[in-house]
């Protein structure tokens, strides 16, 4: 149990700012195990952004308590993910062969496609929240961040349990997460992620759920095109990607 309990807080603080307990230490070993806990992590950090907005509703519009919420979840994790979706829109958009696009990703330079891509990202998510506190009675929108969180990063944990990491640096912030996951690691991501959409309505959740899968689906298959595997920028946009997706999902109404 304490061995698991270490991987949750390497992993807390590998994907997080939030401070963990100093007798947990550093070993590059916990992370080599932390990500069958990057759903916990996203289900925390759903939870601030769920309580930030709900908090800040009570006196202001819902369309800036909404713009609260996503300020906090992007503090509290250091714009790590949407740093990740920004540099695959830069690779991708503007290299070529395998290793233009892996060199682009690794400049800290950003370029007009990072610039263009994380705006239209955020404006998106930003409007689906919105909607979402408009369209279900009872409000369900704390709800959905919290699920988004989770289920999002339970996308992004299955690129690690099925496609290969591309990078062959030492250096790369990713690299001690690119284990491959053994299945009961994937097994404990899977009940982490899917638990808080139990709280959802059926019939939406699992419209959103089908639209995380073929977002998933569809960006694995990109990122095998391109360059063969992934990388943990590509961990991150699809992170963003299935969080928009879960919201999307939501809002679909096929009557």
């Amino acid at each position: 149990m304490r061995r698991e309990l270490v991987y949750f807080f390497a992993a807390l603080r590998f994907f997080t700012r939030l401070p963990v307990p100093a007798w947990v230490g550093h070993d590059q070993a916990q992370l080599n195990h932390a990500a069958r806990y990057f759903p916990l992590v996203g289900i925390l950090v759903g939870a601030l952004a769920a309580g930030v907005t709900e908090a800040a509703a009570l006196v202001l519009p819902i369309s800036l308590a909404v713009l609260l919420g996503m300020a906090a979840s992007v503090w509290v994790t250091g714009a790590f993910h949407e740093d990740g979706f920004a540099d695959v829109c830069d690779g991708f958009g503007g290299g070529w062969e395998k290793a233009q696009v892996l060199a682009i990703m690794k400049d800290s330079r950003v370029g007009s496609y990072a610039v263009i891509g994380v705006l239209l990202l955020l404006l998106a998510k930003w409007n689906a929240l919105v909607e979402i506190d408009a369209t279900f009675e009872p409000p369900l929108l704390a709800l959905a961040l919290v699920a988004a969180h989770a289920i999002s990063r339970l996308a992004s944990t299955t690129l690690i349990f099925v496609l290969d990491y591309v990078r062959d640096d030492a250096s790369s912030r990713a690299k001690p997460l690119a284990v491959r996951l053994a299945p009961h690691e994937l097994a404990i991501a899977a009940v982490c992620g899917l638990a808080p959409c139990l709280l959802l309505p059926a019939g939406e959740v699992l419209v959103a759920l089908l639209a995380v899968i073929l977002v998933t689906l569809l960006l694995a298959r990109y990122f095998v095109k391109r360059i063969g595997g992934y990388t943990g920028d590509c961990l991150g946009a699809t992170q963003q990607l299935t969080e928009l997706a879960f919201y999307l999902g939501l809002l679909c109404n096929f009557s």
